[in-house]
């Protein structure tokens, strides 16, 4: 039927022979051209756009929040393309009413080549646009799904939006591929020894990148924490897919390939809050004991820098060369390396002052010596007068 359509307007157009009537037509087409293209389809387009937007904002399911900014048609793009469409319309009937009929074809067979070419930069553009628009999406629900939730948190928002944007830029490489015909067989097998190539070269670099997904989501430490890693002490500063970056108390910055990480053992002191720490202190032999623990338990309650919930404890630990070794617990709040340093040097100060106070005596390394019963042991030296002075070992020829 529409061939039928348009071999019936191109005998109408054919049957203006004489130039008057050639003259009339042609004065119509292009006033009827004119009125489309400059009045009827800009008003067409916006009374379109107008009945669209409302309905979109009329729509209870849509949240209040929406405006028209978030709802945009391109109508200038729009009507500039009626109006050449129009004009490429009434050019064309023009030819057929002068006679030119084989040029109306022949650019009419040129539109029709170009088009599946025109077709598939539209559809390019389109998913390259449908991409930007996921993009952005994508971004602003994963905000909103990270301020709302705690399993996730700001660095683990930004490698997983990463990855999803890589994955949608992806599809559309592909898509577009695809619309152009390009064989996506061959790229795929030439892709896979590409892989094959590059993990074979950097397999200590990929193994770094996969155990940085792995510590993004099992989430050992954050930013900030006060950790040890594999005999590595200090502030968490960095963490990214390939390594870990810490700071420590002397101001140096360590780096540390994601792949150790993972094997290696991580202590985090800053997770929950408090840390419990120790340090020794020795008393003599001859002191009563419950009165030194004592007297280490008031003097460990006096010290600010430690908390007193959980107290402190003081509990014998050993029994030493030359003392009988007592531990001092106690914990410290928000835990960090000068913390730490603070809260030991007070309590050794503290336990120092009240054991002197007390005249309990921390006693120095000592040593008990004796011969061997065989060989009559130590005896004072001859001839010597003063009795600290020891002979050697007697012997039998003595």
């Amino acid at each position: 039927m529409q061939f039928a359509f348009l071999a019936s307007l191109r005998e109408t157009l054919e049957g203006f022979v004489t130039v008057e009537a050639r003259v009339a037509a042609t004065v119509v087409l292009v006033t009827a051209a004119a009125v489309t293209a400059l009045l009827l389809a800009p008003r067409t387009v916006r009374v379109v756009h107008r009945v669209v937007r409302d309905r979109v904002l009329g729509d209870e399911r849509v949240p209040v929040e929406v405006s028209e900014s978030d709802w945009r048609l391109p109508v200038a793009a729009v009507v500039r393309t009626l109006q050449f469409a129009v004009l490429l319309g009434a050019g064309l009937a023009t030819l057929v009413v002068w006679g030119y009929v084989a040029v109306a074809l022949a650019a009419v067979d040129a539109m029709a080549a170009a088009v599946p070419r025109i077709l598939r930069l539209l559809v390019s553009v389109g998913l390259v646009g449908a991409a930007l628009v996921a993009i952005d999406v994508l971004e602003s629900r994963l905000d909103d799904y990270a301020a709302e939730s705690e399993a996730i948190n700001q660095h683990q928002k930004g490698i997983v939006f990463r990855v999803l944007q890589v994955s949608v830029l992806v599809a559309a490489l592909v898509g577009g591929l695809t619309v152009w015909g390009v064989n996506l067989g061959g790229l795929l097998v030439g892709a896979g020894f590409l892989g094959i190539v590059v993990g074979t070269a950097a397999r200590t670099t990929i193994g770094s990148l996969i155990a940085g997904f792995v510590l993004m989501f099992s989430r050992p430490f954050e930013l900030g924490d006060w950790v040890e890693i594999d005999g590595e002490e200090g502030i968490v500063a960095d963490i990214t897919v390939i390594n870990t970056r810490i700071r420590t108390a002397g101001g140096e910055v360590v780096v540390i390939p994601n792949e150790r990480v993972a094997n290696a053992t991580v202590s985090n002191r800053t997770r929950l809050g408090q840390l419990r720490l120790s340090t020794d202190v020795g008393v003599d032999y001859d002191a009563d004991l419950a009165t030194a623990e004592a007297v280490v338990s008031d003097a460990l309650a006096d010290v600010s820098e430690i908390e007193d919930n959980p107290p402190p404890q003081v509990v014998p630990k050993s029994l030493g060369d030359s003392a009988v070794v007592l531990e001092c617990r106690f914990w410290i709040d928000r835990p960090s390396a000068p913390r730490r340093a603070l809260a030991t040097a007070a309590v050794v100060r503290a336990v120092k002052a009240a054991l002197d106070d007390a005249g309990i005596k921390i006693p120095y390394p000592q040593r008990e010596v004796a011969g061997r019963e065989e060989t009559g042991g130590f005896r004072i030296a001859e001839g010597r007068g003063d009795p600290r002075d020891l002979a050697a070992p007697s012997t039998a020829e003595d």
